[in-house]
């Protein structure tokens, strides 16, 4: 099974240019995609349809797209019909496979008075695959604060280890005559986590090396995928005003699992050459 996540910058590149196909090619082959930036009416990207788009250029992948917030962008009455019009900004779910259930979680936000901030989230899919069920999360962290980075893991941290007791999005559905759907444990986490390798926010996710054991492998914390297949010098990020100075290379998007998945895992890199974004997608590939 490959994997990839890609922060896809409403579809605007390095040379500024808007292309969501070379976004598409990108990422074309992997059984499951996790994109984050996906933007409706957006002003920043000529209020194209990314959602529509996407689905247009990828038409053999099953979709879901959780939209964090809608903001009013013209919205009017034609004809004596009103016509909504928003600002969305999400993340999306692609899979070669049916998604059996999805659900957008919102994650914990404080008000910015300088810096803008908005609503972020974590999309989550439960689909099946040829390890079984796994539940996958397209997730994007704030980008201003370690603290609120900090209290989204929690949170996040929460709806992953909690998934059997809550339900996710839907249970108890044999009422309905529908059969009811797994609660596997198992779950990847897959996006833009806008933190360092190390950081007190990652450590709430993935625990500390041991001085003797090191990292460990345990099922109230998730794996590095990375860390876990020592792959090192990872660059996913490059900032996009000084795309030439190493300085601003940093790596900020990751793939998590659960620590059922940890034997599973084969090899992780990143796509160098992709150009569509000012992040890079980074690939996985379970054995």
């Amino acid at each position: 099974m490959k994997l990839v996540t890609y922060n896809i910058q409403y579809g605007i590149g390095l040379d500024g240019r808007y292309d969501v196909g070379r976004i598409a090619e990108a990422v074309r082959g992997a059984d499951v995609i996790a994109l984050q930036e996906v933007t409706r009416n957006n002003p920043r990207n000529g209020n194209h349809d990314m959602v529509a788009e996407l689905g247009d250029a990828l038409p053999d992948y099953f979709a879901a797209y959780g939209s964090n917030f809608e903001v009013n962008v013209g919205s009017h009455l034609e004809a004596g019909r009103a016509i909504t019009t928003t600002f969305q900004l999400g993340n999306m779910v692609l899979s070669k496979t049916p998604i059996h259930l999805s659900r957008n979680l919102l994650l914990p936000r404080s008000r910015s008075l300088e810096a803008m901030n908005f609503q972020r989230g974590a999309l989550e899919a439960l689909i099946e695959t040829p390890l079984g069920f796994i539940r996958f999360y397209s997730t994007h962290l704030d980008h201003r604060s370690p603290v609120e980075r900090q209290s989204q893991i929690r949170f996040l941290r929460q709806r992953l280890l909690n998934y059997a007791l809550e339900g996710g999005g839907l249970s108890g559905i044999p009422e309905i005559g529908l059969p009811d759907l797994p609660y596997p444990e198992a779950f990847i986490v897959m996006g833009d986590f806008n933190m360092l390798p190390g950081s007190p926010e990652y450590v709430e996710l993935v625990g500390r090396p041991d001085h003797e054991f090191g990292m460990p492998l345990t099922a109230d914390l998730a794996v590095d995928a990375a860390q876990r297949l020592d792959t090192p010098d990872l660059v996913t990020w490059v900032d996009p005003k000084r795309p030439d100075d190493a300085s601003r290379h940093k790596r900020i998007d990751y793939v998590f699992t659960s620590a059922s998945l940890a034997g599973a895992l084969k090899r992780l890199w990143v796509d160098r050459q992709a150009v569509g974004s000012d992040h890079l997608p980074v690939w996985l590939e379970t054995a």
